[in-house]
């Protein structure tokens, strides 16, 4: 299955969603400055990322130059010819890769091993944890601000389970700041697998080929390295992929990383409306499936639930915390539109256009009655490169609207900015090499013009 563009589609429609792109982040940067002039509390120096402005160099700067040249010059025909295990392989290498050099760009210690140790992060917390049981039933009560035993910045923000990530990292063996620096790497780099096995497994492997170098070259690694979002990321794209691949077993053991991720951030809640899309997508047993992945989820919350968290408590107390910090300053009226200025940094120029074209796939006919099996119709006629993209879009548009999501974005988003990228798949076969020198470009340049802040 060949995804393209409409024959005949005009080429400056790109061009006016590019320009649309340019001039959004234009106005979310020069309004930043202003605010953050007449001192408007943004807390963010580099709006509409969370980042400072301070052009620099470093060790990873050459890497990160080669990696992205080799795949300007070869990515596309490498997606199209390549065997397909040795494709896997060779895009996780290279993504690894390049979000390790992107990381160096800052420096082996500020750049890795440091971005977790401070007071905010996870680690903070980690030698606390003696008893796990404890951890879990006590959570709640520390979420809350202002109060002796207060969780930090990050642990406090998120449930259970991204405490949980690092804790049992350290019990291996695998502490401190390097170690889980580096597992941010590694594991966000299997992001490059993930999605091109769901496509794959959905039916359209030449758009998981178009779309595969688009996902190693993104621009959102940035951010995965070294961040826990970049793990976050990768769980919920591995959960996804077994959703698609493994009949009722693989929707079982998705449905368990699934049901682990609504307990690494709050906003996963969001990640069902791809859970559905990836079910209804399949070619049979989307029934079977999907009542085996909801017992799988269910299975993990009454985990937790049975160890002494429970989520709606969690959810309700960090918004009250939200509103303790930063958020409570941090204008909406500013975020609301400028955070899709950040995503634009995060998932890359190509994102417009693509959504564009992809959504231009839609038939434009209403649905004849009966009206579901008229949906299910038109859902298996477009397929996953455009209903992926859309939930996707669907989803950061919630967060966004939400108001629980002002400011840092671009790595908040991070699982819903690779699933944006399956797009990509719609570009014209000429066009995509310039369409990833732009992204490597967008990467290199935050990278190396900001100092990125995780």
């Amino acid at each position: 299955m060949t995804m393209m563009t409409r024959p005949g589609r005009p080429r400056f429609a790109d061009l006016i969603v590019l320009g649309a792109e340019v001039v959004l982040l234009a106005a979310a940067v020069a309004v930043g400055a202003l605010l953050n002039q007449q001192g408007v509390r943004l807390h963010a120096d580099a709006a509409p990322l969370y980042a400072a402005w301070q052009p620099h160099l470093g060790p990873g700067t050459p890497a990160a130059l080669l990696v992205a040249a080799l795949f300007v010059w070869r990515g596309t025909r490498w997606g199209t010819d390549a065997p397909w295990r040795r494709l896997l392989l060779v895009g996780y290498l290279a993504s690894v890769l390049w979000t390790l050099s992107l990381a160096l760009v800052d420096g082996w210690s500020a750049g890795l091993t440091e971005r977790l140790t401070v007071q905010a992060e996870y680690l903070h917390e980690v030698p606390g944890v003696t008893d796990v049981g404890i951890m879990l039933s006590g959570f709640a009560d520390r979420i809350l601000d202002f109060q002796p035993d207060s969780w930090s910045t990050h642990t406090a923000a998120h449930p259970p389970g991204a405490l949980l990530l690092f804790v049992w990292l350290d019990r291996i063996g695998l502490g401190g700041g390097t170690a889980a620096g580096l597992a941010c790497v590694l594991l966000g780099a299997t992001v490059s697998v993930s999605v091109p096995v769901t496509l794959r497994a959905l039916g359209v492997e030449d758009a998981a080929r178009a779309v595969w170098p688009f996902v190693v070259l993104f621009p959102g690694a940035v951010w995965v390295g070294a961040s826990a979002d970049g793990i976050f990321a990768a769980v919920v794209a591995a959960g996804l992929a077994l959703l698609a691949v493994g009949g009722r077993p693989g929707a079982a053991l998705g449905g368990l990383l699934l049901g682990f991720a609504l307990y690494l951030s709050y906003g996963f809640v969001l990640v069902g409306v791809l859970a559905l899309t990836v079910a209804l997508l399949r070619a049979r047993d989307r029934l079977g499936v999907l009542l085996f992945a909801a017992t799988a989820a269910g299975a993990v919350v009454a985990v937790f639930t049975l160890a002494g968290f429970w989520w709606l408590d969690g959810y309700h107390l960090v918004a009250r915390r939200y509103y303790q910090g930063w958020a409570a300053e941090r204008p909406y009226g500013y975020w609301v539109w400028a955070n899709l200025a950040a995503l634009l940094l995060s998932a890359g120029p190509v994102v417009g256009p693509a959504l564009r074209r992809a959504v231009a796939a839609v038939p434009i006919r209403a649905p004849r009655p009966p009206l579901a099996a008229a949906l299910r119709q038109r859902i298996a006629s477009t397929g996953p490169t455009v209903w992926l993209p859309v939930a996707a879009a669907v989803a950061v548009l919630a967060a966004d609207l939400s108001g629980l999501s002002k400011a840092e974005a671009e790595r908040i988003w991070l699982p819903f900015a690779v699933w944006l990228l399956v797009a990509t798949a719609h570009l014209p076969q000429g066009h995509r090499r310039w369409w990833l020198a732009a992204q490597a470009a967008t990467a290199l340049a935050v990278n190396h013009l900001l100092w990125t802040v995780s």
